[in-house]
């Protein structure tokens, strides 16, 4: 025990002095991902002559097989996908709810929140949305085959990989001894797999060759009649046809600016960009770079930025296809300058004292018909990975289980992991859901509706050329970690891997509570404690997995994060 407790202590520590000091360097492609097999197999697909998205799909189904924390074929997740001549598109294959869901299916006979409902087991699945994601993307912008970009995933799960410590220690998790198949799989009936030793996946292996040579049939065949069965047989919502009707969406990015450089971003239903944007227009009315990265002024003013673009979320964002969201007033400059007026520079906001700038009349309106509820934040288990290809083609993906290891559930016979996204749903409106964010009505549960998310794939230009790559799991982490991120390399000038090591911070509005990561200066913490500002600390800080592109050589700079073992790749 006290091994594994240092272990675990070396691990929550590790961006302090262990995690890389300088990005990855290739000439001509890059992949940065939350494992190095998984980077491995995008790169092998470029040197096959595949593009970025043909890398991103190859690297998405090997993720399925070996990160089973967030990699997946039955959850889902964003594309943002850019052209090396400047088309941006972006993918939503976004789960959905089953048309048998309702907005109060998780409430129990006296209207409370039946605990644990929404998070583990069977009803917590919503209808995958990742296989026809990809797919879709293969289809319509990939260059290779499906059957070629899916082999490296089909290898290493009939084959195995060796378990590094962190993947064996998470595969301890109780909720999986909780679900025979999953308990069988992951964690051998109980003789729990040590570091170093090969998991090998012989069924899921089987399904992804299913996959390969008919992707029709997870949605419209007989693996999908088995994935209903499935789920039903242990008293899910998911059905066959739900499986047939569901839509990949092919949506307009957000666009932004700031202090000169162009921002491409996740659009609704992921709050993402949204937030994002919002963010920075509040903060491109200060020089942060003079006040200094790192400082008490600084993050005094980010995080009051952070608190603002938070309320808004709350209240305005859901799926589009359901709910009017006023995306173009929430991104103006113009509205990020009045909340700028708001802003004490020398004294923290109360959170519930804030008060929304009138400069948009139906902001205004909207807010008095739709009165704020109270927090909700979403699981922090995701993962993201970037590509950038030898003709400048750029992918940026974040994709999801929800939980870690979604619902714990393992389609029988077919040998993967179910999400849980269910639970980002407002279960009930005004009351958090078990991490604590506030959501609205927009965000109810109903029949074939997309959660809200904060999954946040992001790519920064200068001068139209592509010069980052960006994203992040964490929940509602995502969208700050995103934000300091990009901050990093364009307000304080650090390198991209210098940017995704600097020390984390946090506020979603409600809670009114900042959280930081260790590293941030005792002093700065007690100059913010003065400022009414005080930071609580917390361990888990999500993976960046970012690119970034030297501007005068054309050099791709892979950074992963070093607070987990992933790895950047390239050629």
């Amino acid at each position: 025990m006290i091994q594994v407790a240092l272990a675990a202590l070396l691990m929550s520590s590790l961006p302090l002095y262990a995690a890389p000091l300088r990005p990855s360097h290739a000439a001509h492609a890059m992949v940065a991902s939350r494992h190095e097999l998984a980077s491995n197999a995008g790169v092998d697909i470029m040197k096959q002559g595949g593009n970025a998205v043909d890398a991103a799909v190859a690297v998405g189904f090997a993720l399925a097989v070996v990160h089973p924390q967030a990699g997946n074929l039955g959850g889902g997740g964003f594309m943002l996908f850019r052209t090396a001549d400047g088309n941006a598109r972006f993918i939503d294959y976004r789960e959905k709810a089953p048309a048998a869901a309702t907005v109060d299916m998780y409430l129990d006979a006296r209207g409370e929140v039946a605990e644990g409902a929404s998070l583990v087991g069977y009803k917590a699945v919503g209808v995958p949305g990742s296989v026809a994601g990809m797919v879709y993307a293969e289809k319509k912008y990939g260059r290779l085959s499906l059957e070629k970009v899916m082999a490296p995933a089909i290898k290493l799960a009939r084959d195995g990989y060796p378990l590094a410590w962190e993947d064996a220690r998470d595969l301890h998790d109780p909720e999986l001894a909780k679900f025979p198949e999953s308990r069988r799989i992951f964690q051998r009936d109980g003789d729990y797999y040590r570091p170093g030793e090969v998991l090998r996946q012989q069924d899921l292996a089987r399904t992804l060759e299913r996959i390969a040579k008919n992707p029709e049939d997870f949605y419209h065949g007989a693996l999908a009649r088995e994935l209903a069965a499935a789920v039903q047989k242990g008293g899910g919502l998911v059905t066959a046809l739900d499986l047939a009707k569901y839509e990949v969406k092919e949506r307009e990015p957000i666009h932004g600016s700031y202090r000169g450089y162009e921002i491409i971003s996740a659009p609704p239903p992921s709050s993402g960009g949204v937030a994002l944007i919002e963010i920075l227009n509040i903060l491109e009315g200060y020089d942060l770079g003079k006040s200094g990265n790192g400082s008490a002024e600084s993050m005094h003013l980010t995080l009051e930025a952070f608190r603002r673009a938070f309320f808004d979320r709350a209240e305005f964002l859901g799926d589009p296809d359901f709910s009017k969201i006023p995306v173009a007033q929430l991104t103006d400059k113009k509205y990020g300058a009045a909340w700028r007026q708001s802003v004490d520079p020398l004294h923290a906001t109360s959170s519930r004292d804030l008060q929304r700038p009138a400069v948009f009349s139906q902001l205004e309106q909207y807010a008095r018909l739709h009165p704020q509820p109270l927090a909700v934040q979403e699981p922090e288990h995701t993962t993201h990975y970037s590509v950038v290809d030898p003709e400048g083609n750029a992918v940026a993906v974040t994709t999801t289980l929800n939980d870690s290891f979604g619902s714990r559930v393992t389609a029988e016979g077919l040998g993967f992991l179910l999400n849980d996204e269910m639970d980002d749903f407002t279960v009930k409106p005004g009351v958090p859901n078990t991490y604590g964010l506030v959501q609205s009505p927009a965000n109810a549960i109903a029949s074939g509706k997309r959660p809200l998310s904060s999954m946040d794939p992001t790519m920064v230009l200068k001068d139209g050329k592509l010069f980052l790559v960006l994203g992040s799991p964490g929940g509602a982490r995502i969208i700050t970690t995103v934000a300091t991120i990009l901050m990093g390399v364009v307000d304080y000038g650090l390198n991209i891997q210098e940017a995704v090591n600097a020390p984390r911070f946090h506020n979603q509005w409600l809670p009114d509570t900042n959280y930081g990561e260790r590293g941030i200066s005792p002093d700065t913490s007690h100059l913010l404690q003065k400022m009414g500002q005080p930071i609580v600390q917390e361990n888990y800080w999500g993976d960046g997995e970012c690119i970034a592109i030297d501007l005068n050589t054309g050099e791709r700079l892979g950074a992963s994060d070093g607070r987990n073992n992933g790895k950047a790749a390239g050629f």
